[in-house]
Order: C-alpha cells, then structure tokens, then sequence
C-alpha cells in the first residue's frame, strides 16, 4: 500500500464497518488482527487494493455525502448485489446510484456500462440516456440501454 489512504471516521463501530465492507468488496481485506474482545482505535484496510483507516473517534464528526465510496460493476446483478446490502438496516437510497450505508458512509455504485452509454457517439441517445438516469435511484443498465437506442 502507498502512503496515502482515505480516513473514515467512525462512532465506535469502525471495526464492524471495515469487516462489512471487506466481505462486499472482492479483493478487500483488514490489515492486521482485529480482537474481538474490544473496538479499536484504529482499523485498516483496503477495499480492492484501495487503502483506508477506520477511525473510532466518537460523535464529534459524521460522514457527509461530499465524500463517498464509488465502485465500479461489471453487470446488472453485481449491482443489485452491492446495493442491496448497502441499504440493509439502515442504509438509504439516494439518487443516480448514490446510497448511504447504516454506518453513515455514502456510496456510489456505478455500473461500467453508465460511462460507456453516456459517452456514446450518438450525443441525443446520450442524453435519454442522463435523462432517465436522473430519475433512477439503483442504476438499471437495460433501461440506460433502452434510453439510449429510442426504445
């Protein structure tokens, strides 16, 4: 890992978050033992090679979606799969395939195929394409599809 990693701050669950999200992301792991005795201070990990800290430094400060978590998927059920357990107990859906997970943390779950059909060639087909992702929440790639050809 380089010298540089994203810090989340945590209520006292930033452990449990890091296990959440290294089980959802392939590729993911902690750095180092957790015991599971008592929350640490600190937890590190990556998330598909991506380094972050957890840090449980109380309620002074809470996440803002003017940070968050994107994540590219290959397909439709990939993205079905990460948004759902996402908004499980307590997550929240937002708009244009953001959603924000029980811990607080804001996500984006971008399919491969948005930037793909949103630059197009065909400009008008890129733009039915942005006009119904605007009114999607979890991002459905065959409607992008079906925005972008006219059907």
């Amino acid at each position: 890992m380089g010298p540089v990693r994203t810090c989340l701050w945590f209520n006292g669950n930033g452990a449990e978050a890091a296990r959440f999200y290294t089980a959802l992301i392939p590729g993911s792991g902690i750095e180092g033992a957790l015991d599971d005795g008592a929350e640490p201070m600190i937890v590190q990990f990556h998330l598909a090679g991506v380094p972050y800290t957890a840090l449980n430094g109380g309620d002074r400060y809470a996440p803002t979606p003017a940070a968050s978590i994107m994540v590219s998927t290959d397909d439709q059920e990939e993205t079905d799969r990460l948004w759902s357990a996402l908004i499980a107990d307590g997550g929240e859906e937002s708009m244009c395939g953001w959603c924000v997970d029980r811990f607080g943390v804001s996500w984006q779950v971008i399919p491969k195929a948005l930037p793909r059909i949103m630059s197009g060639p065909d400009r008008e087909g890129a733009g039915r394409a942005m006009q119904a992702m605007m009114s999607m929440r979890k991002i459905d790639i065959a409607a992008l599809e079906a925005a972008y050809s006219g059907a």
